[in-house]
């Protein structure tokens, strides 16, 4: 779904301009999106297998959620109103953590240029998977994982991105810190 989104600088900063999402990565303008890792108590992970109609990584799995932030949306609404959307899950804002934002530059095969500030947030998930709803057009499964997997990528086939284990790892981190 194409919508309309703010541009960033390089550095992160809103430049007061939009553009509709497809124009930001026809051209490769820098704009916001969210990332939301949810955990369990008893150290799980929840991981969405992406939709096999997507335009990148199609039947990966992949984080919890993620997705655009809309032009002048409060990030932190926007990481709640993506949860709600693509699996369903209620969550207050207030039982988001953020834990910081990463720069994101890659350019896919089919022309996409991604290039993005991901916020990054972590949160338990306190619904079993099977009360979850899926958006079907962006998620085709939802499935835990041992938090531990996400350490060994390398080690699945098709599960995350091995070229992004520094980034795994730092999710890891944070959340074995909330739960220890």
């Amino acid at each position: 779904m194409d919508e309309l989104i703010d541009i960033v600088d390089e550095n992160g900063n809103y430049t007061g301009k939009t553009c509709l999402k497809s124009e930001a990565h026809k051209h490769g303008y820098f704009h916001p999106t969210i990332h939301v890792w949810l955990y369990t108590s008893n150290k799980q992970i929840l991981l969405q297998k992406r939709a096999l109609t997507k335009k990148v990584f199609p039947g990966l799995w992949d984080i919890s959620v993620a997705g655009h932030i809309a032009a002048g949306e409060n990030i932190k609404i926007a990481a709640v109103r993506e949860v709600k959307e693509e699996i369903g899950f209620d969550i207050l804002p207030e039982n988001l953590h953020k834990i910081g934002t990463r720069k994101h530059m890659v350019n896919h095969s089919n022309g996409i240029i991604d290039n993005e500030f991901h916020h990054v947030f972590i949160a338990e998930l306190t619904v079993s998977v099977q009360e979850l709803k899926l958006q079907e057009e962006e998620v085709a499964d939802l499935k835990l994982f041992s938090l531990e997997t996400i350490l060994h990528t390398k080690n699945y086939e098709n599960l995350l991105l091995p070229q992004y284990q520094d980034y795994y790892s730092f999710v890891h981190k944070h959340i074995l810190n909330i739960l220890t």
